[in-house]
């Protein structure tokens, strides 16, 4: 019986490793993407599978296409690509840099990443790409380039659930659209944030089903239905309804 091979790109958030943790337990054998292997050694070596941790450089798009190509060499193939990456920040002043970094990271390396793993696959005629993206991507926010880039993700696995299906392809794509688990937890809301191997399970269950798309965890499909609902001058007046000044 072959072994299932997973690749998870961007694999040192808490949610990431608890999702490995779990596909370990399953004797899936592991390749973690990180941007400090170091920082990871310890973690990887106490899973019950096989695992290789190995250095990711997201902002460049050539190196990670190249980094892709090897693994998937020594690998003979993976089952699975899970691409975890995404940087977020706001700032009142909008600074150029910071949208950059966004952009660089979370569209460029992304879809650099994505447009790979679909190649290598259609070579070898099956497989599945999973990407966690998040439900501020179904319309803008303050966070400007972040809530476009998530935009772009989202947009990005339909096209290749798309192309897939025109070319008859054995390829699954599922797009996870995350809660705004990140905004719950500052909030401190014990009802919009489940305990993390919750949130894990649902995503892993949700891969092994072949879903197309999936909110996690399932409650925040009401908030996205909501959200899309809203008229704008609802919509924006909620994000920038002014203070008043005491």
């Amino acid at each position: 019986m072959t072994t299932a091979n997973a690749i998870i790109v961007g694999a040192s958030s808490h949610l990431s490793k608890e999702i490995a943790r779990q596909l370990a337990e399953q004797k899936v054998s592991l390749v973690l993407f990180v941007q400090d292997p170091d920082a990871m050694a310890e973690f990887a070596a106490s899973l019950p599978t096989k695992v290789d941790v190995l250095p990711l450089d997201i902002e460049n798009p050539a190196a990670i296409i190249s980094q892709l190509e090897k693994v998937w060499l020594s690998l003979d193939g993976a089952h699975l690509v899970l691409v975890n990456t995404g940087l977020n920040g706001y700032s009142e002043a909008l600074p150029w840099e910071l949208e950059q970094d966004i952009i660089d990271v979370n569209v460029r390396g992304f879809a650099a990443i994505c447009n790979t793993t679909f190649r290598l696959m259609r070579e070898q005629g099956y497989g599945q790409i999973a990407a966690i993206n998040s439900i501020a991507g179904l319309r803008g926010g303050p966070s400007v380039a972040y809530h476009a880039s998530k935009a772009f993700a989202q947009n990005y696995f339909e096209g290749l659930s798309m192309h897939a299906q025109r070319l008859k392809l054995p390829i699954t794509i599922t797009d996870i659209q995350l809660g705004l688990l990140d905004k719950a937890a500052m909030q401190q809301s014990k009802l919009w944030l489940p305990p993390l191997p919750k949130v894990a399970k649902q995503i892993i269950v949700a891969m092994q089903k072949g879903k197309r798309k999936v909110y996690v965890t399932k409650r925040w499909r009401l908030v996205a239905w909501l959200t899309l609902l809203l008229p704008e001058f609802i919509y924006n007046t909620r994000h920038w309804k002014n203070k008043k000044k005491k």
